[in-house]
């Protein structure tokens, strides 16, 4: 009922009447003991009870699937479906790009990409969890680092030919910016650019730079900035191909805004399904060889 959407939904999928679908599901809550789900005119909720109650069911049958995975793989073709989180950005730049290929590789294995973007917390409902962080990110979950990316400065040729290229970070005060709010301890909001020397040595500069376009978006900055209204700060991994075709310049490439981390989390199952594994070092596979954060098959 709750990936379907209600009762009725449920019972099309199970190809069962919905009469009866409602009787085994009060059915399973007399047997527990316990309400697992709020029922109103307008709609389903589930209960705390409830949601316990789907988070342990749902590893058990993740287990079941992945022990079937275990003994069939010596002998059958991966087949099946990774189920992944991701946010928004790491979903449309770095997890779509390579879906093609993967179904070139791998035809009998879907994906199933969710997005969400704070997925730290939900970890355990996925196979998979796609999550950028900044530098010196305690991650208390079960996950490995897939890649690592400068923040960039980034601008499209026609700026630059309307507003000239910035040769050092002052430069910088004359330029539009498209910024985005970075949250600072304390949940301020930083208003001037920091940054700091690419190599980690030297003390960091900060800018006031004009900001013509602020979003909590980084694909409407990304978009704008292609569009030549100005320069922002991007995620290398997320530009490498814009920046090799010349759609974008780098700019002030002796200096970054900081370094994130790619982290693929899983659940805290001990046994990771051969679909993901294989998802996992495909994935590594098709970044960019100064993004890699581990060799194929790692981890």
């Amino acid at each position: 009922m709750v990936d379907e959407g209600g009762f009725a939904a449920a019972a099309r999928a199970l190809d069962m009447s919905p009469a009866a679908v409602t009787r085994l599901f009060g059915d399973l809550e007399h047997h527990l003991g316990a309400r697992l789900m709020q029922r109103t005119t307008r709609k389903l909720a589930l209960t705390e009870a409830g949601e316990m109650y789907l988070l342990r069911v749902r590893g058990i049958l993740a287990e079941i699937a992945d022990a079937e995975a275990a003994v069939g793989h010596s002998t059958q073709e991966l087949q099946g479906t990774v189920h992944i989180l991701a946010s928004p950005v790491l979903a449309a730049y770095v997890l779509a790009p390579q879906v093609a290929k993967w179904r070139q590789r791998y035809p009998k294995v879907a994906l199933e990409i969710s997005v969400d973007p704070f997925p730290h917390n939900r970890v355990d409902e996925f196979d998979v969890t796609f999550m950028a962080v900044d530098e010196g990110y305690d991650a208390n979950v079960v996950a490995r680092p897939l890649a690592t990316s400068d923040w960039v400065l980034c601008a499209a040729p026609a700026y630059l030919q309307r507003a000239g290229t910035p040769l050092q970070p002052h430069d910088l005060s004359s330029h539009d910016y498209l910024k985005f709010p970075w949250q600072q301890a304390g949940g301020t909001t930083n208003r001037r650019l920091r940054l700091h020397p690419a190599n980690g040595k030297g003390e960091p500069v900060e800018v006031d730079v004009p900001v013509a376009l602020q979003s909590v978006s980084f694909d409407v900055l990304y978009r704008a900035a292609l569009d030549g209204a100005g320069v922002a700060v991007l995620s290398r991994l997320m530009v490498e191909k814009h920046l090799a075709r010349g759609d974008l310049v780098h700019l002030l490439p002796d200096w970054v805004f900081g370094r994130l981390t790619v982290f693929a989390a899983v659940p805290s199952r001990k046994l990771l399904p051969a679909r993901t594994r294989a998802f996992l070092d495909f994935l590594n596979d098709g970044l960019p060889a100064q993004n890699r954060a581990f060799a194929p098959g790692a981890g």
